[in-house]
């Protein structure tokens, strides 16, 4: 969503008593944003992006929650970019559901109030606040209990990617046509493969794969990872639950994603994983960094074209206004 909409708001009833997932809107997260001296930002990934989520072939309803956040205000690009991420719930009674809806709302509620300017903490504590949210409620109510959420979260800032993570979804990077996986699984098998205990052959088909060995909102503490990337133009970013990877190979993503626009990437990945049995809820998020564009103001990136008034007109129609209202240039 842009910031310039209202964030959803969504209730989930049970006996007892209504559930509010995390409610707020947009004016309400700007007041919760501190006070920061204007600037620009020393540069901006342009992003073009696709998501999708597909019940599957077999589940009955869908606990896979995609959500972004896109800012315009250069002084908070500028400190904490732009937000994409799928969150995959687990637990009965539609647990699974509202603990990823939870998640990804207050992921972003904190990462943004965050007064902090070291980002990779403020992604661990908008991880630590969200599990607290969703511990507590699971807590709270025992048709809850037991309810949590794996998340794979990039925070795109200036020219760096950070990438949240916990759970078995993942965020691969493609980049000069190949594709590396960036997170690592938190699942039992994942861990056994990287103990050199099982191969990858036997972790695919081993009865434990589905086991999970760290999540958010299940325990009163977590483990997250935050791992850092520079942002280079090209770059493809695939941020998916297990549901894609259970039934499609990296190299499948890779070739799709290097052939498709991030939309009809989405699309055909979830068709291919539904096609191959779709056990499980299929989200895909595909984040095509197109350019990253460099304040004239400051030292010139890597492959970065920089902002000036004449590249700025020459720059794609619907990058010149965006470019304009970052860097002021008229």
């Amino acid at each position: 969503m842009s910031d310039e909409n209202v964030m959803e708001v969504e209730a989930t009833a049970t006996e007892a008593a209504p559930e509010i997932t995390a409610k707020f809107t947009r004016d309400e997260l700007v007041r919760g944003w501190p006070e920061r001296e204007p600037r620009s930002p020393k540069c901006v990934p342009i992003v073009k992006f696709g998501a999708k989520t597909d019940l599957g072939r077999v589940r009955e309803n869908n606990e896979d929650k995609f959500d972004f956040y896109e800012v315009s205000d250069p002084t908070l690009l500028a400190h904490r970019g732009s937000f994409y991420a799928v969150a995959d719930g687990m637990g009965g009674h539609a647990g699974g559901q509202f603990a990823s809806e939870l998640a990804l709302k207050n992921v972003i509620f904190n990462y943004y109030s965050s007064e902090t300017d070291d980002v990779a903490k403020a992604v661990l504590e908008a991880f630590t606040f969200a599990n607290d949210q969703i511990y507590g409620l699971a807590q709270a109510n025992p048709e809850r209990n037991g309810m949590g959420t794996t998340l794979s979260a990039l925070f795109v800032k200036e020219d760096r990617v950070y990438v949240g993570q916990i759970g078995d979804s993942r965020a691969y990077l493609i980049r000069d046509g190949e594709i590396r996986q960036v997170t690592f699984d938190h699942s039992w098998v994942a861990e056994q493969v990287r103990a050199g205990i099982l191969t990858e052959e036997e972790a695919e088909t081993s009865p434990y794969r589905n086991i999970i060995t760290r999540s958010m909102g299940t325990g009163a503490l977590i483990e997250p990872d935050v791992f850092v990337e520079e942002a280079h133009p090209g770059d493809i970013w695939v941020i998916c639950s297990d549901g894609l990877t259970g039934h499609v190979n990296a190299d499948e993503i890779r070739l799709v994603a290097l052939t498709q626009l991030p939309c009809e990437t989405a699309r055909q990945l979830i068709e291919l994983a539904s096609a191959r049995g779709g056990r499980d809820n299929i989200t895909v998020f595909c984040i095509h960094i197109v350019d990253v564009w460099q304040n004239p103001d400051a030292a010139n990136g890597s492959g970065a074209h920089v902002a000036t008034p004449e590249a700025v007109e020459a720059a794609p129609a619907d990058e010149r206004n965006v470019l304009k209202r970052i860097f002021g240039k008229s």
